[in-house]
């Protein structure tokens, strides 16, 4: 694939041939340019088998809106279109309405509301909001879903690392198991969620981050090949990088060899005014391992080196190693807090690929649309309850409790105040014999969720940086219970319809003869 094959692959034609089919008939019914109002949504949680999430990190929306700003019909774009080909061989789309196509750059049309980056987000809960012509609307759906969901669903994963690790050093390392250049949006999204590095060059300096990683097995038989041996092998390295000497000692063996060859590098880095990095364990057992050396690096005088783990880590190894090293160091004379402490985490396969959880089932429905300047709610019906839509042209808020804990996500008609409302009362969104109320003086405050991104074809948001993703994404898991954030069986985190929403959600359902 050439350079103007991949700006071809990569800009406004990123879509599914349904969505242009789509687009091309609204146009045929004079539809085409009705305002309409798309929501996009996940169902679900991930639920990896063994274990599930209580939430998600939203990840995405910056890598989304510049696709935006770039997307348009141009002379390559629409030669494309007029060679597609229906099964009787005739043009699948028409002169007229690629003519109406070639004038069009999405980025002109549109408003866009969104969560924010690295905030904690909710299943059913609007993420991305977007307003405008409907077949344009209907071209943009492929592309939203494949960057927001995929980095949403790593963000998250990376989240839970992080978390399970006592939110300690963690360093993305899954570039060469990643699916091919989506490894690129994996780093981003893991860096956001939870991940404090990467090893993956070239996107880490486009985001302002130094890439770290330490070195392969392979340097050491490379050595060894030649008959100098694993400590020839740390002595070159520490030579060439002295003030970043982190070794891999399990080449050979990791306690009779790796730990004490390293050792005797370490102090002769010593001696020289250099501070040795620490060592890294990428095989057997780790929680045993990483005692083990702790031991023998701290009767050596190396006791605040680093030691990062690595090998087919995820968030149920991190805690499980954790959990042994509590029951296990004072055995060996270690404080458990202090080598846990010390610990740092190369996680890789299992994060860039949501081991458990290929994808997030995020979907992009139609909410409302416009006739006669009048918003006209749609809806999805379901024989499934959960699978029916929330309707119309809404708001979303976040409801925090006194002790300043996000105890609900509420969605509620555009014109409505949570604010005005005392007691507010909470409906299940598909089950109508649940609701809450929460009392006035039993909330601390209430925070719309949604920002303007594009408004009225013009963009007004100035997407953070990783560093505010992050500070943003721990106050949100701060405030999440704990039972939300457990690894296993979580909480459920209650996402809520305002009275009217609910009603008019009952009323349309009924409309459809679909009566629940």
């Amino acid at each position: 694939m050439n350079a103007s094959q991949r700006k071809l692959a990569e800009g406004v034609l990123y879509t599914d041939m349904y969505e242009l089919t789509m687009a091309q008939l609204y146009f045929r019914m004079g539809m085409h340019e009705m305002n309409a109002h798309f929501e996009h949504f996940f169902r679900n949680y991930p639920d990896y088998g063994s274990h599930q999430a209580g939430y998600c990190i939203n990840a995405g929306l910056e890598w989304f809106a510049d696709w935006v700003e770039e997307a348009c019909f141009g002379d390559a774009e629409i030669e494309c279109l007029r060679n597609q080909k229906q099964r009787s061989g005739k043009p699948m789309f028409d002169d007229d309405f690629l003519g109406w196509l070639r004038q069009q750059c999405l980025r002109d049309h549109f408003t866009i509301q969104a969560v924010p980056e690295g905030r904690v987000v909710h299943p059913n809960v609007p993420l991305t909001v977007v307003q405008g012509p409907l077949a344009l609307a209907q071209i943009m759906e492929s592309s939203l879903l494949n960057r927001i969901n995929f980095q949403t669903l790593i963000a998250t994963k990376a989240a839970r690392v992080r978390e399970a690790g006592c939110r300690r050093m963690m360093i993305e390392f899954g570039l060469r198991r990643a699916q091919d250049r989506g490894g690129n949006a994996g780093t981003r999204a893991a860096m956001i969620g939870g991940a404090d590095f990467s090893s993956n060059t070239g996107i880490s300096y486009a985001l302002g981050y130094p890439a770290k990683g330490t070195h392969a097995h392979s340097m050491v038989q490379a050595f060894m090949a030649l008959g100098e041996g694993e400590l020839a092998a740390f002595r070159a390295y520490s030579e060439v990088f002295p003030d970043d000497c982190l070794l891999l000692v399990d080449t050979i063996n990791t306690l009779e060899s790796g730990v004490p060859n390293a050792i005797k590098v370490f102090e002769e880095l010593k001696k020289k005014g250099h501070k040795p990095l620490g060592i890294r364990l990428d095989s057997g057992d780790l929680a045993h391992l990483s005692i083990q050396a702790a031991r023998m690096l701290n009767a050596a005088g190396f006791e605040d080196t680093v030691i990062l783990l690595s090998n087919q880590l995820d968030e149920m190894v991190v805690w499980q190693i954790v959990s042994q090293i509590r029951d296990e160091a004072r055995k060996y004379g270690l404080d458990p807090d202090h080598l846990i402490n010390r610990l740092a985490y190369g996680v890789g396969t299992r994060l860039v690929t949501s081991r458990g959880q290929g994808a997030l089932d995020g979907v992009y429905k139609l909410t409302a649309l416009e006739k006669n300047q009048e918003w006209i709610p749609a809806i999805k019906v379901s024989e499934t309850p959960e699978k029916i839509i929330n309707p119309g042209f809404k708001n979303v808020w976040r409801i925090y409790n006194g002790l300043n804990h996000a105890t609900a996500d509420l969605m509620g008609m555009q014109d409505e105040d949570p604010d005005q409302m005392d007691p507010l009362e909470l409906r299940h969104p598909s089950d109508r014999e649940i609701r809450r109320t929460i009392s006035r003086k039993d909330i601390d405050h209430i925070e719309p969720l949604l920002t303007d991104i594009i408004k009225d074809g013009r963009m007004v948001y100035e997407h953070p940086g990783i560093d505010e993703m992050r500070q943003v994404r721990d106050q949100d898991l701060d405030r999440l219970d704990s039972g939300v954030k457990r690894l296993v069986n979580p909480h459920i985190y209650h996402v809520s319809l305002t009275p009217r929403l609910w009603q008019l959600k009952r009323e349309l359902v009924e409309k459809r003869g679909q009566i629940r």
